[in-house]
């Protein structure tokens, strides 16, 4: 049996019924179960069956509850988007006016889901029979047929024309590396087809790893880095006539703009171009700037926003002689500035009688699991930040406290 037979027997009754029994299932039953279920059904479905419900446990993460009622690929749920992230990029669009759409390379139609939900008529395209077929279950299980058209087709020779909108999320695994592709070239299609092919659509939005390098990047274009709890989880890159958005509030692409969202509360910072801020002494309190405004070069950015200075030209972590409240980087109350030195760091913890300690690092070369290991905390009271970094280029350990809790 192929995997299209395999994935079509799952969605017959028979198939529906196994993973109804399966919905509560935990990988260490796992034997137990298939020699179970073996005996009242054929042994190439119930393989199926338990596949897809690893594949439903691991795809919770990004998901939630819909994972449950959902259908993947191994594929799919490594490079689908998170739907947090998905409900942002389709709210942006849905702000835009978009109401029809081509989602190109649209895997097991993560994306498609949030568009359609946000109002938006999609077309799904993808060359794997598989993910198309996982795409158009997906739609069906969670009431969206209507609204997403699923093709199997390559999407370089779909015509995108007539819709409001594209969106291109281009894969960025090569099996022949076995991980992760970083050259924007070698995405399948590459990313200069996708630029062009978003240069032609009124409004157009690709999805790329959160680690491009600026120089890669198109000028008339807007560039979105989005983290999502803190951790920072793709870049977009925005295209469409500003004009066109100037009513639009946060959804107005701003060509050559980086930006910087925050999710889940929807922050978001788009730069002004600053220059780097000057280095300084370490003031009473330490910022440390989200992902996805590093990623954004924002930095300085938010430097004019707190009133602070770099404690390193070369460290993104900011400074200032006052508390300032802002969404973009976490603040920290520095109680010491000391040189690094294992012993004087031991005597200090000790003396204070911390027993708990989150141990950060930047610029440094000591790993924090090493540190933790050496200092060998016992079960004091107290808890306290170390920041591993450099401070005017030398080694420096910096102890505090979250702003939260120091006020």
């Amino acid at each position: 049996m192929n995997d299209l037979d395999a994935f079509a027997g799952l969605l017959a009754p028979e198939g529906q019924s196994l993973l109804a029994e399966l919905r509560d299932h935990t990988p260490s039953d796992e034997l137990a179960a298939a020699t179970r279920l073996r005996r009242d059904h054929p042994a190439s479905l119930v393989s199926a069956a338990l596949g897809q419900a690893r594949l439903r446990q691991r795809a919770a993460a990004k998901f939630g509850a819909d994972a449950g009622r959902m259908y993947f690929t191994p594929n799919g749920v490594e490079q689908s988007t998170r739907a947090t992230v998905a409900a942002h990029r389709a709210a942006r669009l849905a702000a835009l006016g978009v109401r029809t759409l081509a989602d190109l390379c649209c895997g097991i139609g993560g994306d498609a889901i949030a568009l359609a939900r946000a109002g938006i008529r999609v077309l799904a395209v993808d060359r794997d029979p598989l993910a198309c077929a996982a795409a158009r279950a997906n739609a069906e299980a969670l009431g969206l047929a209507e609204l997403i058209e699923v093709r199997c087709a390559d999407v370089t020779e779909v015509d995108t024309a007539g819709y409001d909108a594209v969106f291109v999320d281009p894969a960025r695994r090569g099996k022949a590396r076995g991980g992760r592709i970083f050259d924007p070239e070698a995405y399948s299609p590459p990313l200069s087809w996708a630029i062009e092919a978003a240069r032609k659509a009124p409004v157009a939005a690709l999805k790329i790893a959160p680690g491009v390098p600026h120089e890669a990047l198109p000028e008339d274009a807007e560039t979105e880095w989005i983290s999502d709890g803190g951790d920072v989880k793709e870049a977009v890159v925005w295209f469409g006539a500003a004009e066109d958005a100037a009513e639009c509030g946060a959804g107005r692409i701003t060509p050559g703009g980086r930006r910087a969202t925050l999710l889940p509360a929807g922050d978001s910072l788009l730069g002004a171009g600053l220059p780097d801020p000057e280095p300084g002494p370490v003031g009473d309190w330490l910022y440390e700037p989200d992902g996805a405004v590093i990623r954004a070069h924002l930095v300085a950015d938010v430097a004019r926003q707190i009133g602070g200075r770099l404690i390193d030209p070369t460290i993104a972590y900011l400074t200032a002689d006052r508390l300032t409240e802002t969404p973009y980087a976490t603040a920290y109350a520095i109680t010491d500035v000391l040189p690094f030195h294992m012993k004087r760091l031991k005597a200090l913890l000790r003396e204070r009688e911390v027993g708990i300690a989150v141990i950060k690092k930047r610029g440094s070369a000591v790993e924090p699991e090493e540190l933790r290991r050496k200092l060998k905390l016992g079960g004091g009271r107290n808890s306290c930040t170390i920041f591993l970094t450099r401070v005017a280029g030398a080694p420096t350990m910096l102890l505090g406290h979250p702003a939260a809790d120091a006020c």
